[in-house]
């Protein structure tokens, strides 16, 4: 049977990696010097390979050392990872889940979910962050997020994506507009019109970029929204036209008085929402159950232009 560290070993090597001192590292890890660094010689002979450098009076991380360290971090915490999974149980989803969720989304989604999750686990600690897509993407490979909530995720090996619903897109017209008359309003029209966006890295940005190519639209890049309350704001005012999810206008648009909202023509403006981990994740199960809870909140919404695949 190949050679392969104990968990002791591997903490060994991330505390000397850290301290650079065999006593602090003994200490930090409550064992004696001297089995501290007999563990450790052993682990080197075993591996084939020295991790450190020891010199007159300092020690330093080897090319291997520095190589192997953040796998020995990352084997460190994927066992605690199953410690705290086993420990919390499935009545508490692993007691604790780091979720991204999409600015355009999660803040008119989220508090319909809250209560619902509350009550099915109450001893789930839930620690929620907004970002942009493509950051809540990149968290998400690098560890910061457990799962994240995002619009239309860009397709890739290392995901595991679920549909959580539908989401009708529509634009919106200020009232004294010469297109406010119209029921729905066909992309030709659009020919000309400056359309208001959100920043790089919006899935929102991508839609409008996409309408103006389509249209012949002017695509103001110089006057990119913040959130989708500027952009409402900056619509308002005459600025240009912009794009809206369906549950950001249930939310926000009961009292605008300024801005109609009109279907388009001639292209399907709907964007996709999806719950997602990263695939091969032991905690597969939790976030399977989360899902479920989450399209069951979704179903129970009743906001027009947000759907739930039966099922």
């Amino acid at each position: 049977m190949r050679f392969r560290p104990s968990p002791r070993q591997l903490e060994y090597f991330v505390a000397l990696a850290g301290s650079l001192h065999f006593g602090q590292a003994a200490a930090s890890c409550n064992v004696s010097q001297p089995t501290l660094s007999s563990q450790f010689r052993l682990l080197e002979d075993q591996l084939g390979s020295a991790l450190l450098e020891r010199g007159s009076g300092a020690i330093r991380l080897t090319a291997a050392g520095q190589r192997l360290l953040p796998l020995a971090r990352r084997a460190l915490e994927d066992l605690d990872e199953i410690v705290t999974a086993a420990q919390a149980g499935q009545a508490n989803l692993g007691g604790l889940i780091r979720l991204g969720v999409s600015p355009t989304f999660g803040p008119y989604f989220m508090p319909q979910l809250l209560p619902a999750l509350k009550s099915a686990y109450p001893g789930l600690e839930l620690y929620i962050r907004e970002d942009r897509p493509n950051s809540l993407e990149d968290g998400l490979a690098a560890g910061t997020f457990d799962c994240i909530l995002t619009p239309d995720i860009t397709p890739s090996d290392q995901w595991d994506a679920r549909v959580l619903c539908r989401e009708t897109v529509l634009l919106a017209v200020p009232r004294t507009h010469p297109l406010a008359g119209l029921e729905v309003v066909p992309v030709s029209l659009l020919k000309g019109e400056k359309l208001l966006a959100l920043g790089q890295g919006f899935r929102l940005y991508d839609d409008v970029q996409a309408l103006a190519r389509a249209a012949g639209a002017d695509f103001r890049r110089d006057y990119e929204g913040t959130s989708l309350d500027a952009l409402r704001q900056m619509a308002s005012i005459g600025m240009g036209l912009a794009l809206f999810p369906a549950a950001y206008i249930a939310s926000e648009f009961g009292k605008e008085p300024d801005l109609l909202l009109k279907r388009i023509e001639g292209m399907t403006m709907q964007r996709l929402i999806y719950l997602v981990w990263r695939r091969g994740s032991s905690r597969t199960d939790h976030f399977e159950k989360l899902l479920d809870l989450a399209l069951q909140t979704a179903r129970g919404m009743n906001v027009e232009g947000v759907s739930v695949e039966p099922g």
